[in-house]
């Protein structure tokens, strides 16, 4: 199996360049700002906004798999545009296309949402996720859209930092305590996702952790787990500052978790 991981440089995407290597697949990846630093990985620069750029590299590159994992929650145009043109990419050489989507495309009016689910974003970032997703399914009918959460690993991920940096004073803020979502693994998430690449599935599924915990109890978790004061994590509420965002969003994954022979933990377990 030869795959590609666009967005490989990043949290998600080395997890799962690391598992393709290990499964015994030829791994190739795409990097924009950092390079890549995994042995055995063929990397190659690209731009997801850029459609000629993407069509180039996957043509030469003739990937029978391929995960896009890249965004930008500030831009658009990496996001919506760029998942668009993976798929359209993806189309001409005939590959399996997993895009990787987010909870952030509900509003959060429904607080529990399963696969069946029509987004509703209320964020420039979740709606991009949202056309992200549209334009996957109709140019690639056979590609997996990946609905997740909080991503946290053992202590890479940019949410084990921001709770590091409050917890040390090195960085100012709080951790709402009415913003629920369900956070998951990284391992469990790159395992759930190559699972579902090589089924017969397709369309939306969803692979979130089993425990809704707001972001001030995961920051909790991750300060006990490392030994940090979690009383020194100052908190507050979402719903008094005004930002834009939902507040309370749990993915249901029953029908996804039916499906997979990876079990996908809740914080409280990954974290204890």
């Amino acid at each position: 199996m030869k795959a590609l991981i666009v967005g490989g440089s990043g949290f998600l995407g080395r997890t799962l360049a690391r598992r393709c290597l290990a499964a015994g697949y030829e791994v190739a990846a795409t990097c924009l700002t950092r390079p890549g630093e995994i042995a055995g990985v063929t990397w190659s620069p690209l731009d997801v906004r850029r459609q000629e750029e993407v069509r180039t590299l996957i043509s030469s590159l003739r990937p029978e798999l391929i995960i896009n994992t890249a965004y930008r929650q500030t831009d658009w145009t990496t996001t919506a545009v760029g998942a668009a043109n993976v798929a359209l990419a993806a189309s001409v050489v005939d590959a399996r296309l997993v895009q990787v989507s987010s909870d952030a495309v509900f509003s959060g009016a429904g607080v529990r949402y399963d696969e069946t689910c029509v987004p509703d974003p209320i964020t420039p970032y979740g709606a991009a996720k949202a056309a992200a997703e549209t334009a996957a399914i109709a140019i690639s009918p056979t590609a997996v859209i990946v609905r997740t959460s909080l991503i946290i690993g053992d202590g890479e991920s940019s949410h084990e930092a921001r709770v590091h940096a409050l917890a040390t004073r090195r960085s100012s803020g709080v951790l709402f305590a009415d913003d629920v979502r369900c956070p998951v693994h990284v391992a469990d998430l790159a395992a759930a996702l190559l699972e579902l690449a090589v089924s017969e599935h397709r369309g939306v599924h969803h692979v979130a952790g089993a425990d809704a915990v707001s972001r001030y109890e995961l920051g909790l978790l991750i300060a006990q787990r490392d030994g940090l004061d979690g009383g020194l994590l100052p908190t507050g509420r979402r719903a008094d500052t005004g930002l834009p965002g939902p507040l309370d969003v749990r993915l249901e994954c029953a029908m996804t978790q039916r499906r997979l022979r990876t079990r996908l933990r809740g914080a409280r377990e990954f974290l204890g």
